[in-house]
């Protein structure tokens, strides 16, 4: 029996599909070495199974210059859905009826999802919370009234599991429903002093994943979980973030899938809220309660709106600033114009009628965020 056969109203996990099924070889094919999300949908479209997938595989690697290449064994694949029954884990893919509308439309969305908790908390409204790990007792504050009003005015609180604000959150949503991203494998607790809190969200919240099932967390492995605390939500509201910080590359990703950001402001000579209060000045929603956050929801289509913010006439010396959403919308523009074929940077330009003092330091945002790839003579592409 393969997930789509599962009774959601079961207290058992479904049985883990066998190497028989397209399941099981959709997710060998994943989990292959340099098959990423890009690359797994492009097989996908070029075979048409990924049975044909996995067998042509191998001479694909060899086309891109790589020997010796041996696609991911099946037992790798069955030691994995064996730790996750004995986890009690449930395996969801993009296209089933469950899997959230708002994340299966990102071009990065995960082929798969292990749930640990209450999958029916996909299908309810959902605000991300994210902040500093090394939060001020006033910003922890802040975080529990937040989660605890949303959860009573029927919201889904969704965070990362991580020390200081995320805690917070988690822990005041808890009656009411809350979803923890993690980093790792979803039967991983990160960090273990969260351990109490990550058992009680598996019994009465959901915990989730698109790591192997026993994944240890690595610092690459946050900027891509965060990718997915944002595109569960609605809008994604920060409470504390240093200026450099995985909370604003959480809000950059929520930019960047069109959903707003809301901030709280704290006080400028607190580090912790260098960040915010930087998100607040270019444009974001200032956030001082549950109510502010509501309100910023359009009642009509459930997505953000953007909230009418004074308008000040720039000096004459000065450059107008993009606000966050200006911003968003030309990385969104950029990265639908390039693609695996790279293209020269003036032609790019010209294609885009953008003036070139705008494009060039959305081109840099987006190189450092490893969504551009830059080649020799100005060439520009998308990673594959």
């Amino acid at each position: 029996m393969t997930f789509e056969d599962h009774n959601p109203s079961s207290t058992h996990p479904p049985l883990p599909p066998n190497p028989e099924d397209e399941q099981f070889a959709r997710l060998r094919l994943l989990r292959s070495r340099r098959v990423g999300i890009s690359t797994y949908k492009r097989l996908l479209i070029e075979h048409g199974t990924a049975q044909n997938a996995l067998a042509a595989l191998p001479e694909v690697a060899r086309a891109a210059g790589v020997t010796g290449y041996e696609i991911c064994p099946e037992g790798v694949v069955r030691a994995e859905l064996r730790a996750a029954h004995t986890s009690g884990a449930q395996l969801l893919h993009i296209g089933h009826p469950d899997y959230p509308t708002s994340l299966a439309e990102l071009d990065d969305a995960p082929p798969f999802l292990w749930l640990l908790g209450d999958p029916a908390l996909l299908a309810r409204p959902m605000i991300a919370m994210v902040g500093a790990r090394n939060a001020s007792s006033l910003g922890t504050r802040m975080a529990r009234t937040l989660a605890h009003e949303l959860g009573e005015a029927g919201f889904v609180v969704v965070s990362g599991l991580a020390r200081g604000i995320d805690a917070a959150a988690h822990l005041a949503a808890l009656p009411h429903g809350t979803v923890a991203v993690q980093a790792g494998g979803v039967d991983v607790i990160y960090p273990a002093e969260n351990t109490k809190l990550a058992e009680d969200i598996a019994r009465t919240g959901l915990r989730l994943s698109e790591q192997p099932m026993g994944l240890q967390p690595t610092a690459r492995h946050f900027p891509k979980r965060n990718r997915i605390i944002s595109g569960l939500a609605r809008a994604t509201v920060v409470v504390e973030a240093a200026a450099k910080s995985g909370s604003l590359i959480t809000a950059r990703d929520a930019l960047d899938q069109g959903r707003d950001v809301l901030a709280v402001p704290g006080h400028p000579f607190d580090a912790r809220a260098a960040g915010a209060n930087m998100l607040i000045c270019d444009g974001a929603a200032l956030i001082r309660n549950a109510a502010d956050i509501i309100e910023a929801l359009d009642p009509m289509d459930g997505t953000p709106k953007q909230p009418a913010l004074p308008h000040t006439a720039p000096p004459q010396s000065a450059k107008p600033r993009r606000t966050l959403r200006e911003t968003a919308g030309l990385h969104m523009t950029i990265l639908k114009r390039l693609g695996p074929s790279p293209v020269a940077e003036d032609q790019l330009i010209r294609d885009l009628a953008v003036p070139s003092s705008t494009v060039t330091p959305a081109l840099v945002e987006l190189e450092m965020d490893g969504k551009v790839l830059r080649s020799p003579g100005g060439l520009l592409s998308r990673p594959v």
